[in-house]
């Protein structure tokens, strides 16, 4: 599968921070083709205009015509809610899917303190502008779940694909991170969900992963047959002597005090401090049984040019021509500035 590793960079961000509600970072992005034409980009951001002091991320959309030339839209599509815990801080990492009365809902990842692990919730919406939050949790674990990606089946069901941690001795509260991986669950309704056994595809396979994988983008076969191909991407742990700053929600005087501000500094210097994010390719048979990891789009490191000379990650693919794909990315350059940039490649 050698030709997975000739994808194009598109010129310049498709998406970059510019207005008081992205301007502190952005990532995430979810590209959704429209039924009357043209395309809407979801992605998570955060800004000074956030809606309240502790809020560390919420999402945005964006509208194009033709892929490639993205205008804001204004407002926030989805923003986190004080008074639900597991959703206290953070939204990010939407998936959208169409549901059989038309309507849509989106599937993304919920963050409230550190000792909360996070979930996977959902929203409903009748055109994609104005969401409205779907009661209780999609999908968890005791160590936090994340990085969710939706997929439509062809028997009418819906699989997620996601990243689950699981700690050590003492937990989320207190325990190390041991792993990261893929798994997915099954649903019938869109609501309820069902575990499938075991990893789709376990970390640390080569030394580009040793922080574990962050999202699974998977493209089903199509009618004629063929494989399940599955882009994701996966970090690497900080370089030794490295320092990591410590995640805001655990400094009690940050949060007491409303510096999420702080979050987006902290986050950046903890993305610069030695981890790197690149995008793999990975293929199946079934969906759930998943071969070796290959990689296919990385930047130049922490002395090279480019959008995404330190970290691609989170993609977001969308089909331009039979089977040819863009793929939108949530991309870091050498000076820690965050945009959302695409490239794209014809899939065999």
């Amino acid at each position: 599968m050698e030709v997975f590793k000739s994808w194009i960079r598109e010129d310049g961000p498709r998406l970059y921070g510019s207005r008081d509600l992205d301007s502190l970072k952005l990532q995430s992005p979810c590209i959704v083709e429209l039924p009357s034409g043209g395309y809407r980009l979801f992605y998570t951001a955060v800004g000074p205009a956030k809606p309240f002091p502790n809020c560390q991320g919420y999402i945005l959309s964006a509208f194009s015509s033709d892929g490639l030339t993205f205008q804001k839209e204004p407002g926030i599509r989805l923003a986190p809610r004080p008074s639900i815990p597991h959703m206290s801080l953070r939204v990010i990492s939407p998936s959208v899917t169409q549901c059989a009365d038309g309507c849509w809902r989106m599937y993304f990842e919920s963050r409230g303190p550190a000792s909360i692990p996070t979930a996977i919730c959902s929203a409903v919406s009748s055109d994609l502008l104005n969401w409205e939050l779907e009661e209780g949790i999609r999908w968890q674990a005791p160590g936090g779940v994340g990085g969710v990606r939706y997929l439509a089946l062809p028997d009418g069901r819906g699989r997620i694909y996601c990243f689950e941690s699981v700690y050590g001795p003492g937990g989320l509260s207190k325990g190390a991170r041991v792993s990261q991986g893929i798994v997915s669950a099954i649903t019938s309704d869109g609501l309820r969900f069902e575990s499938e056994a075991g990893y789709r595809v376990r970390d640390k396979q080569s030394e580009y992963d040793s922080a574990g994988i962050t999202t699974g983008e998977v493209v089903a076969p199509t009618l004629d047959g063929g494989c399940w191909t599955m882009f994701l991407s996966a970090w690497q742990d900080p370089a030794p002597g490295g320092a990591v700053p410590v995640h805001p929600s655990l400094d009690a005087d940050a949060v007491a005090n409303g510096r999420s501000a702080d979050f987006a500094a902290a986050s950046i210097a903890a993305d610069m401090s030695g981890y790197r994010s690149r995008i793999f390719v990975t293929f199946s048979e079934d969906g759930l049984t998943w071969g070796p990891m290959q990689l296919i789009l990385e930047g130049e490191g922490y002395d090279g040019n480019g959008l995404d000379a330190v970290h691609a990650e989170d993609m977001s693919l969308v089909r331009i021509a039979p089977g040819r794909y863009r793929m939108y990315y949530a991309a870091c350059d050498a000076r820690g500035r965050w945009c959302i940039a695409s490239a794209v490649h014809g899939l065999p």
